[in-house]
C-alpha cells in the first residue's frame, strides 16, 4: 500500500525539486512512493500561445520521450527502477544542466542514463516507441481527474488506497527541505491534502530555484 503517488515529467524543474523533498522524507520515515507519469507535451499539445515557442515544445517532447523509456522500465523492472531512472535524468537535466546533451544525442544520452541507473542501455530504443503513449496519456488524464485541469506538475496523491486518496498540484517549492524540515513540510502538506473541503492554497513563486 503506497503512502504517496507522485506524477512527474522529468523535464519539469518544479517537479524535480518537489521529488527530492519527497525522497528525503521517504528515507527518513521509510514511506512507500509510487512514481507515475504526467506529460507536459500532452498537456500542451493544443497550446497556441506565443510563449509556447518551438524550443519550449521541444523540451516537453524530450520529457515525453523519456517517459516512454520510464514506462518500459516500469513494465520490465518495476517502480523502484523508475525511481532510479528519474533520479539520474532529473539530476542531469536540472542541477547538472545537461538538457542540451540530451537534445544533441538522444539515444546516447539515454543509454548513459540507463547504465547509470543500473539498467539495460538497450532500453533507450523506447524513446521512439509510440506504443507507450496510450499509457502515458491515461496517466496524465488520471492525474487531472484527481485535481482538475487548471494545474501543472507535479501532482501528488496522499493515501491513494484510501478511497482514491487526496490529490493536489504541488507543493511548488524553490529549494529542497532536508531532515526535520522535510518531515515538517510533509506533515503539513499531508494534513492540508487530506482535510475535507480543502481546495486551494497558493501564492506566487518568490525565490530563484535552488537544486542543491
Amino acid at each position: 500500500m503506497a503512502d504517496l503517488e507522485f506524477f512527474f515529467d522529468p523535464v519539469c524543474p518544479f517537479a524535480w525539486i518537489t521529488s527530492r523533498w519527497v525522497t528525503e522524507a521517504q528515507q527518513l520515515r521509510d514511506y512507500d512512493i509510487t512514481w507515475r507519469f504526467i506529460s507536459l507535451a500532452v498537456i500542451n499539445e493544443e497550446q497556441t500561445a506565443d510563449w509556447y515557442t518551438p524550443s519550449y515544445r521541444a523540451v516537453h517532447v524530450a520529457g515525453h520521450e523519456c517517459l516512454r523509456v520510464c514506462d518500459e522500465v516500469r513494465l520490465s523492472e518495476g517502480n523502484e527502477a523508475v525511481a532510479r531512472v528519474y533520479t539520474v535524468l532529473g539530476t542531469a537535466f536540472h542541477p547538472d544542466r545537461r538538457r542540451d546533451d540530451y537534445m544533441a544525442d538522444r539515444i546516447g544520452f539515454m543509454e548513459w542514463a540507463l547504465t547509470a541507473a543500473g539498467l539495460d542501455p538497450m532500453l533507450a530504443k523506447h524513446l521512439d516507441d509510440e506504443s507507450h503513449d496510450a499509457y502515458i496519456r491515461a496517466e496524465t488524464a488520471l492525474a487531472f481527474e484527481r485535481t482538475g485541469k487548471d494545474v501543472g506538475t507535479p501532482i501528488l496523491t496522499f493515501r491513494p488506497d484510501d478511497n482514491g486518496g487526496a490529490s493536489f498540484f504541488g507543493p511548488v517549492i524553490s529549494s529542497i527541505p532536508r531532515g526535520e524540515a522535510a518531515l515538517k513540510l510533509w506533515d503539513a502538506i499531508e494534513t492540508v491534502a487530506t482535510t475535507s473541503g480543502m481546495a486551494e492554497l497558493k501564492r506566487s513563486n518568490r525565490a530563484k530555484l535552488n537544486f542543491d
